[in-house]
Formats: structure tokens, C-alpha cells, sequence
């Protein structure tokens, strides 16, 4: 403000005594019958002018200057006024801020009227603290169900131990703690392997090129598999496909048929796999995306690890992909997966180098 006044007075300073110099000026004294007595020569009246020219804008510039003094502290106190109105709600996100930790995620920002700029702000920061307290809770409760499952099988071989060593065992007890043991560590074994797949999975760190999950589907038999071309891992997508059929067959009825299809609708490559087996409820399907829960929405038993699905769920994420799980009429499940849809020449020519290159700068996977 301060310096846009100034540069309004100067302006107008300088206008004003541009104007004045360019006026020209003459002075007639007449007398009582109307006629010219005195005629002053301009050179008489040139001192006076240029004093009168000088007062004027030397008037002028003070009451400018004032002006601009009185209209700048009004605009610096308005300005602070208005400020710290407007900095209030980012005081208080930063504040928020400051208190939340990873203990205490349940703090959240006020948001005020109006709904403006800033309480669009707090709103954005309510929800990513929303994100996060979520984030943290499933943390916490994957972590937990890792440590129970990999407590329970070095559980079950510190018992074995204990019980078969207290005394003289023979050598049947001992061949029967050995199988109890190899048990244990076999259990033990396909958790570990189940995490890092898990981990692997959700980090997705290998190298994607154009693939077919057709051709990763082992049961053709009732099959309806048509070509449903995807941009991947193709050993991420391969174990993805791999966990779905274990899980089909595993859970299936004898009597109910696994039915596996692929193909494009559209616009996107899709995997739908139905399977017989109990009778789930819609909240029970969903679950079973969780890590550590196994068929009928338990967390223990079974011969499973309970990370099939999980690792699916992490894969189909890591590809842009969706997954819905439905329970079928009379028992069982369909579980489809949607892939976001390849250019059609590029799925219909896989071996050319140039498709490849154009393919790998719109897809911007790297």
C-alpha cells in the first residue's frame, strides 16, 4: 500500500507541474472606464509565477504525503486485522499438528464457516488424518495377527519338546515329537513365505511387460478363457491367478464345478473365478481380503495361512486393478478382477520392438 502511494503522488506530482508550466498566463489591469491602464510585461511577472507554481506543489506533495501516511496506517492495521482472521484455521491445523502423534491419531482440525478456501484444507487434512488412523489401526492388527501366527507353531514345538524330554522318552515319543516338529515348521514356513509374497506383492517391484491371464490359468477344463491382455509382473500375476485356483479348490465342494473365465468388457481384462463351498454373507466375503482370516471368516485353523487372498488383493492394487468378491446362491464365492485395459495394437502384437517403446511411454509405468 505504502508503495503504491508512492508512486501514485510522484505521478501526480509530476502531472501537476508539467500542467503548470505549460499554462500560459496574462494579466490586463483595467480601469473604471474599462480600458487597459497597465500592461505588465511577461518578464515583470515571471518571478511571481514560478513562486506561485512552487507553493502549489509544494502544498501539493505535503497533503499528499499525509494523505498517504494516514491511508497507510489504516491499510496496516486493517491488513493485520484481516490476517490474522484468515491465519486463524492454519493456526489451528498447525497446532493439530503438532499434538497428533502415532498414539494420538483421534485429534482432528476444526472446520469453520464459510465453507472456503481454508475450510476446504481442514477438511483435506481430517481426511488424510482419517487415512492414517486407519492406516495405523490395520498396522497394529496385521502385526498382531503375524505375531500370533508365527507364536502358535513355535508354541506347539516348545510343548512337544517339554512333554517328550520330561522323563525317558522312547523312541516312538521321540518320532512323534519329530513329526509335531516338522509339523510346526512346515506351518512356520508357509506363514514366512506367505509375507514376503505379501510384501513383494504390495511393493511391486519387478519389471511389467504385456501379458495374458489366460495363459496363467491351469484348470481349462471348465473354463471359458478368452484373451484378456494386462501391463505387468507377470510372476506377481502368475502367483495371483496360482492363489485364486488354491483357494477355488481348496474351499470348493466335491460336487460343485470350478468355473474360470477371462476376457475384455469394457475396455478392461478381467479374471472371474466361482467356486461351491459354504455359505458366506457379503461382510464375511469382504473380510476375507484381510490378512490372517481363512474360509467362514476365522482366524484360526485350517491348513491355510489365511494370505491368499490377501496376496491377491495386494497385486490387483499394485496393478490398478479392482477386485470384488460375491457370494454365490446355495454357498461359495466369485471372485472377479477388473485390469485397466491395454491399446488394441499392442495386445495384438507382442514381439514388436517399436509397440513395445510406445507402449512403455504411455503406459509410464517405469
Amino acid at each position: 500500500m505504502l508503495a503504491s502511494g508512492l508512486v501514485l503522488a510522484g505521478l501526480t506530482y509530476l502531472f501537476m507541474r508539467r500542467r503548470l508550466e505549460q499554462r500560459l498566463v496574462r494579466i490586463d489591469l483595467r480601469g473604471p472606464d474599462g480600458r487597459v491602464e497597465i500592461a505588465p510585461r511577461p518578464e515583470d511577472l515571471l518571478p511571481d509565477l514560478d513562486r506561485l507554481r512552487d507553493a502549489t506543489l509544494y502544498e501539493l506533495l505535503i497533503q499528499a504525503l499525509i494523505a498517504l501516511a494516514v491511508v497507510t496506517a489504516l491499510a496496516a492495521l486493517l491488513g493485520w486485522l484481516v490476517a490474522g482472521r484468515v491465519l486463524r484455521p492454519i493456526r489451528a491445523i498447525s497446532a493439530t499438528a503438532q499434538r497428533l502423534s502415532a498414539e494420538n491419531l483421534s485429534e482432528r482440525v476444526p472446520v469453520n464457516e464459510p465453507r472456503d478456501e481454508l475450510a476446504a484444507l481442514a477438511a483435506t487434512v481430517n481426511g488424510m488424518l482419517d487415512r492414517i488412523q486407519a492406516g495405523v489401526a490395520s498396522q497394529k492388527l496385521f502385526t498382531a495377527n503375524a505375531a500370533h501366527e508365527l507364536r502358535t507353531p513355535l508354541t506347539t514345538m516348545r510343548t512337544a519338546i517339554d512333554v517328550t524330554l520330561d522323563g525317558e522318552p522312547s523312541r516312538d515319543e521321540l518320532i512323534t515329537m519329530a513329526e509335531d516338529i516338522r509339523t510346526a515348521i512346515g506351518k512356520s514356513q508357509r506363514t514366512l513365505d506367505g509375507l514376503l509374497a505379501l510384501a513383494h506383492s504390495q511393493a511391486a517391484t519387478g519389471r511389467r511387460r504385456l501379458a495374458d491371464l489366460s495363459d496363467f490359468v491351469g484348470v481349462p477344463d471348465e473354463s471359458n478363457l478368452r484373451p484378456a491382455p494386462v501391463v505387468g509382473d507377470p510372476v506377481l500375476l502368475e502367483m495371483m491367478v496360482a492363489n485364486l485356483v488354491d483357494n477355488a479348490l481348496r474351499h470348493n465342494d466335491s460336487e460343485d464345478e470350478i468355473e474360470v473365465e477371462t476376457g475384455v468388457e469394457g475396455g478392461e481384462a478381467f479374471l472371474r473365478i466361482s467356486n461351491g463351498g459354504p455359505v458366506i454373507t457379503p461382510a464375511e466375503a469382504e473380510r476375507l481380503l484381510e490378512p490372517f482370516v481363512r474360509g467362514e471368516g476365522g482366524r484360526t485353523g485350517g491348513e491355510g495361512v489365511g494370505l491368499g487372498l490377501a496376496i491377491v488383493h495386494a497385486i490387483v492394487l499394485a496393478h490398478r486393478g479392482r477386485i470384488r468378491l460375491v457370494p454365490r446362491d446355495g454357498g461359495g464365492l466369485c471372485v472377479t478382477l477388473h485390469f485397466p485395459g491395454v491399446p488394441v495394437a499392442i495386445a495384438d502384437n507382442r514381439t514388436d520392438t517399436a509397440l513395445t517403446c510406445v507402449y512403455q511411454g504411455y503406459a509410464d509405468w517405469r
